[in-house]
């Protein structure tokens, strides 16, 4: 569509068949706004008015619309002018009141036969909600029967006969509107020379673009804007509503007046009309915490400085909306956090929840090896219509309908179906998705992060499990090997490339936890644990024999990373300080001077002097 040529594709074809088939059936996109031409001008109308004036344009004389609920009326062109409606209603036969005849499909089959068989100038019937007439396709009542009979009948034998100066043929025409073809009956639309399906289309960028000026012109300060501002405003509002219909774009704009968003933030306003917030939270993160970020989040992830820098990298793109492109909406950052196990990445997505949002609990995390089954997509955007869990909703729509800022972790993400590969794909190339439920849910305001053990093990020729990498190897291989496995696994495996396309370069391989770094890791757990005694009264040393006994065996095995740590302190330390402790008989200090590491470790605790 070209803004010199407003006519949607649909609509050319329509004008182009109206000499050719006395009957038409329009799908689709049939409750959108659709573009209309007014004194040079273009706006949004209602379908059946833009129909009805290019039906005037090609020669026709009057256009009734019927639907299930208020009956007959007639169209009234945009440009005033027309017949008297009581008498166009009459003159099919009905009994007219302010311009309006009752409904009923009795009234419709029976208007049907007398329009198409009226003489005089052409007329044309809008059947709107035609999918309403009918309860059960496979099962027609006889009145429903009836009506769609004598539609298939009257399709066939009505005539064209010429209409002004060219002397062209037009019908008394038929227009169905309903939401699919499939609605009415088959016997009706398939193999009918006389009618023609015309589908309806989403609106285009062009359609966007050619609206957008006239959108634009009544909202605060548009008026007074340079001939570039206003351009900028008019490609943030095509740009924002990527994959919007025309009646989302009007909405848009009535949202922005009435909450007096200037042109010039338009952005503001589509943001709003997506996820329902005013305030952008965004916008409120304090940027002194992201700029300290690094110090705070290498208290807990320790010895992965590299990864913390690129983290925080993405969440300052997104905090100044730096992030991709505007078209679409597409989320506010992506990172694919890759390496070993117990290294750090889990912790990673939970200590920069609590950095954006003040409590790392906030973030929403789904265990991908949960969603392993071919149908499990489903949990996450819930059940079609007429399946169980229907009325639920989806664990992911409902939790981004609720919580539209927010990080969303998806842990060991090689371990969903390949099927839920294409609802992620979705996500970063629309930052939306359809729930069961048919309603739109928008990712544009999130911080996506995906989590992955990929790269660490591969198979050998004999298809046995091997290590890819291992804690001897130097970082920069183990990096290039785990993002050549990668690679493999979504472009060879997966066969789905597009997606590791649209993550770009934040694929961000962790390192094995090293010697050193353990050291660290176990010191900063130790004194948590003192920590932890000393609020429930106990004070705690450990003498350097001890301690140095209790680090031997802690970090002696570093294949499950920080938290294989972890759970050696919780077995050579934890448990059994908690045995000695249970059996003193009150609060006091006491120090830890040595340790029996047999079956079940003992700790010999002394009194403090």
């Amino acid at each position: 569509m070209k803004i010199d040529d407003p006519k949607p594709r649909w609509l050319r074809d329509l004008s182009r068949f109206l000499p050719l088939k006395s009957q038409f059936v329009l799908t689709g996109n049939v409750r959108d706004l659709q573009v209309q031409e007014i004194g040079g001008i273009l706006t949004p109308g209602r379908l059946d008015t833009v129909i009805a004036a290019e039906m005037r344009v090609a020669g026709y004389a009057d256009i009734i619309v019927f639907n299930p609920l208020s009956g007959f009326a007639v169209v009234e062109p945009v440009d005033g002018g027309s017949s008297d409606p009581d008498e166009v209603l009459r003159r099919l036969g009905l009994t007219s009141s302010q311009g309006r005849a009752a409904a009923g499909i009795d009234l419709l089959s029976a208007t049907l036969e007398r329009l198409v068989q009226l003489d005089g100038a052409p007329m044309a019937l809008i059947v709107d909600f035609a999918s309403r007439l009918v309860v059960r396709n496979d099962a027609l009542a006889p009145p429903e029967h009836n009506l769609f009979t004598r539609a298939l009948v009257l399709s066939q034998t009505a005539q064209a006969r010429p209409v002004g100066p060219s002397r062209g043929p037009l019908f008394n025409s038929v227009l169905w509107i309903v939401d699919k073809e499939g609605d009415l009956p088959d016997w009706l639309t398939i193999d009918n020379p006389r009618l023609r399906h015309i589908p309806v289309s989403a609106p285009d960028r062009a359609a966007r673009r050619a609206l957008a000026p006239q959108l634009l012109r009544g909202l605060p300060g548009a008026r007074n804007l340079s001939a570039e501002a206003l351009a900028e405003a008019e490609d943030e509002l095509v740009d924002g509503t990527e994959g919007l219909l025309l009646v989302d774009l009007n909405a848009i704009t009535q949202l922005a007046r009435s909450e007096k968003v200037p042109a010039t933030e338009i952005a503001d306003a589509i943001r709003r009309y997506k996820v329902g917030v005013t305030e952008d939270a965004w916008k409120k993160i304090e940027r002194d915490k992201v700029r300290q970020g690094q110090a705070l989040i290498a208290r807990r992830v320790i010895g992965q400085d590299h990864a913390v820098t690129h983290m925080l990298d993405i969440v300052k793109r997104a905090t100044t909306g730096l992030s991709g492109s505007k078209r679409g909406g597409r989320p506010r950052g992506v990172a694919f956090l890759a390496g070993p196990t117990g290294v750090g990445k889990t912790e990673l997505a939970k200590t920069v929840t609590e950095l954006l949002f003040g409590d790392e609990s906030a973030y929403i995390r789904f265990d991908m090896s949960e969603f392993s089954a071919e149908h499990a997509d489903q949990r996450l955007i819930g059940a079609p219509p007429g399946y169980v869990g229907y009325d639920v909703g989806g664990e992911l729509t409902n939790a981004i309908r609720e919580k539209p800022f927010s990080v969303v972790l998806f842990d060991e993400i090689e371990k969903a179906h390949p099927r839920i590969l294409d609802k992620f794909l979705q996500i970063l190339d629309d930052g939306v998705l359809t729930s069961g439920r048919g309603d739109r849910v928008y990712f544009s305001e999130a911080l996506i992060v995906f989590t992955s053990n990929l790269g660490i093990y591969t198979t050998d020729a004999m298809g046995t499990r091997v290590a890819n990498v291992t804690p001897a190897d130097r970082f920069e291989d183990v990096r290039a090997r785990v993002r050549a496995e990668i690679d493999a696994h979504f472009k060879l495996v997966l066969n789905r490339p597009e997606i590791l396309n649209r993550i770009g370069e934040n694929i961000i391989v962790f390192d094995f936890i090293r010697p050193d770094v353990a050291e660290q890791i176990f010191e900063v757990m130790v004194q948590a644990v003192v920590s932890n005694a000393a609020d429930a009264g106990y004070t705690l040393t450990l003498a350097p024999e001890a301690k140095a006994a209790l680090k031997g065996l802690c970090i002696e095995d570093l294949s499950n990373g920080g938290r294989g740590i972890r759970n050696k302190i919780e077995s050579h330390l934890i448990n059994p300080l908690a045995r000695a402790l249970f059996d003193t008989d009150g609060q006091g200090g006491f120090v830890i001077v040595g340790l029996d590491s047999g079956p079940v470790t003992t700790l010999h605790l002394e009194p403090m002097a």
